[in-house]
């Protein structure tokens, strides 16, 4: 994936590697995305260490200031852990963020693009359908392994 930049924003967006592990954990707990039976660092070190996954990050100067994990099965992809420092929300950031996961998907050819919001995040269902995300209609079931 090529770096993108932008004035507007003035961040760097590129892959991460394990060793920013620890930042990108740290944001994610800060946005109130992760769950105590779900440990964040292993979800990283899964992604970036996938052929089929990354953890894409935003960075102004040195400092990670955004977050998007990307996947995809070869027909569907999907998006986890959009997150955005407190002092960037609103700045267009999680937009440039989205992008950046969807320009993934399209250098990788796959031709959809799906993310779960929890049910009682109304604020961030609104971001995605201003975005174009469409309700699915459909009920997603897991079941974990461990």
């Amino acid at each position: 994936m090529s770096e993108r930049n932008s004035a507007a924003a003035a961040v760097t967006i590129r892959p991460l590697g394990l060793e920013q592990s620890a930042a990108a954990t740290r944001l994610w707990e800060e946005a109130g995305l992760t769950r105590p039976w779900n440990p964040p660092a292993e979800d990283f070190a899964r992604a970036v260490g996938g052929e089929t996954s990354a953890v894409l990050g935003a960075f102004d100067g040195d400092e990670l200031v955004g977050t998007a994990m990307v996947g995809h099965d070869g027909h569907r992809g999907w998006i986890y852990y959009l997150a955005v420092a407190e002092t960037r929300r609103g700045s267009g950031l999680g937009r440039q963020l989205n992008d950046a996961a969807e320009e993934w998907m399209r250098e990788r050819g796959v031709p959809k693009v799906q993310l779960m919001v929890r049910s009682t995040n109304a604020g961030v269902v609104d971001f995605y359908e201003r975005l174009g995300y469409e309700d699915g209609e459909v009920v997603v079931l897991g079941k974990w392994l461990r």
